[in-house]
């Protein structure tokens, strides 16, 4: 084992590969340390495998609509849950393919084992000491699950344990309905698991805003119970398991702990970094660095509990990899931020959300698509999106959403907040008819009524021309 290297990196999840292809741009002076699987959390326990099955899921609700549509027969159609899982795994497998490669490229240079920092130039890996001169933390996270709920052993499923089943319970409780837990939680259930939804919040999927969460639950919570407000406790009861929140109360083969994921921190050694650390063990790190201080350490990714999504762990990583073989000094502007929830309907987060501003200073322009013409033609005629501009300047600065086709209307709307397009410019360029993007012309629209002066050649300024399927 090499004794010292001029940089290290440990863990070879998202934030972790991120940082070594930017290190590797500057030196090959660097080691990566790697404890369990040399996989991402999103190809392995994350973000393929879940949309894998909620696209298995999605396929199969399809026959709901059927009837509608004027096609008979789907009642005769089955979901083969086995055979559903076995396709996430195969799938999983083939996207894990990519990551466990890097061990093999880099050789020597890949070392499996624990680390544990001795200092800010030091780590221990079985018992040997390597030297670095910057050491870029990037160890990722675990799913939570309460102390007094291990004792209830694998009925107890998490993130990390849901995909290795071979077969789904009939029944499944899922406490936590934040975006992971919305998502497997419809999924499972329109494959014919009897589900109920437990979460201490009142709202799902991280949605902040009052009218996009009634939306959400109500569209969402039509195909299951959804219990919100009241934390969740579970007891066993005979054989089963029994989940209580309130006046609710659900018999369960299994619960889903969805409860969201913590850094894995626990024996690395931050305390030897002599900096305070918060109740978590967690030092504070410069959002725009991530570095830890002025020491040459970078925390990175789910590790520092900032910003637990792909893209932004990616982002981490890259910062950090530039920062750390390169004598700047000053960080990065983050990019807009942008979380989508994989539910049908969609729920999407962009820019300023409620939460930043609570309906406070800024105008808002919504969109209802119950009665929006290509929704109403798709059978998926349900939700709402909400845009948020500011009055004087009548840019667009944030939104929420949940509607049909939001995952894409996400990104067209970070787009243009990246942008710092204006309402105006917006509704100057082309909606083409019939798309569900037409529903954000509507909720630019009703931003626009409440900007006066908005003029210029602005075609969009037209007042809705009163027929349904034109407007």
């Amino acid at each position: 084992m090499k004794e010292s290297a001029e940089i290290v990196i440990v863990g070879s999840g998202t934030a972790g590969l991120s940082a070594l292809r930017e290190v590797r741009r500057h030196t090959d002076d660097v080691l990566l340390i790697n404890h369990g699987g040399w996989g991402t959390t999103c190809a392995a326990v994350g973000c393929m495998p879940s949309k894998a099955l909620i696209e298995a899921a999605d396929a199969f609700h399809r026959r709901t609509c059927f009837e509608e549509f004027g096609i008979r027969g789907g009642d005769a159609l089955r979901a083969d849950i086995p055979a559903v899982l076995e396709r996430v795994r195969r799938l999983r497998d083939d996207f894990v393919k990519g990551p466990e490669s890097v061990r093999t490229e880099l050789r020597d240079r890949a070392i499996s084992g624990f680390a544990r920092l001795l200092g800010p130039d030091r780590v221990e890996v079985d018992g040997r000491q390597i030297r670095a001169r910057r050491i870029i933390l990037a160890t990722g996270s675990h799913p939570i699950v309460p102390k007094p709920w291990q004792r209830f052993g694998d009925r107890i499923l998490t993130s990390d344990t849901i995909f290795e089943q071979r077969d789904l319970p009939k029944r499944l409780a899922v406490i936590g309905l934040g975006p992971l837990g919305i998502e497997l939680a419809q999924a499972v259930a329109r494959l014919g698991v009897e589900v109920a939804g437990f979460d201490g919040n009142d709202s799902i999927g991280g949605v902040g805003d009052p009218e996009v969460q009634k939306a959400a639950a109500r569209t969402i919570g039509a195909e299951f119970p959804l219990h919100l407000g009241q934390d969740a406790e579970v007891t066993e009861d005979g054989d089963a398991l029994r989940v209580t929140a309130g006046d609710a109360s659900f018999t369960t083969h299994a619960v889903l702990a969805a409860l969201g994921r913590a850094p894995n921190v626990e024996g690395l050694g931050l305390e030897t970094l002599g900096v305070p650390l918060d109740d978590h063990g967690l030092p504070e790190v410069s959002p725009a660095t991530l570095r830890i201080g002025d020491l040459p350490v970078w925390l990175v990714g789910d590790a520092n509990g900032a910003r637990p999504i792909l893209h932004e762990a990616a982002d981490d990583g890259h910062i950090a990899g530039r920062l750390a073989s390169s004598a700047r000094e000053s960080g990065f502007q983050r990019r807009t931020n942008l979380s989508i929830v994989f539910t049908e309907p969609n729920i999407a987060q962009v820019g300023r959300t409620w939460r930043d501003h609570g309906g406070e200073g800024l105008i808002v322009g919504a969109a209802d698509f119950p009665r929006q013409g290509r929704a109403r033609t798709a059978c998926r005629d349900a939700g709402v999106l909400r845009l948020y501009a500011e009055p004087e300047s009548g840019r667009l600065v944030g939104a929420e959403m949940c509607c049909p086709g939001a995952e894409h209307m996400a990104h067209l709307l970070a787009l243009a907040i990246e942008a710092g397009q204006t309402v105006g410019c917006m509704l100057s360029m082309p909606f083409y008819h019939p798309t569900l993007e037409e529903g954000v012309r509507t909720a630019l629209r009703a931003l626009s009524r409440q900007l006066p002066g908005l003029g210029g050649s602005d075609l969009a300024e037209c007042p809705d021309i009163g027929i349904e399927a034109l407007d």
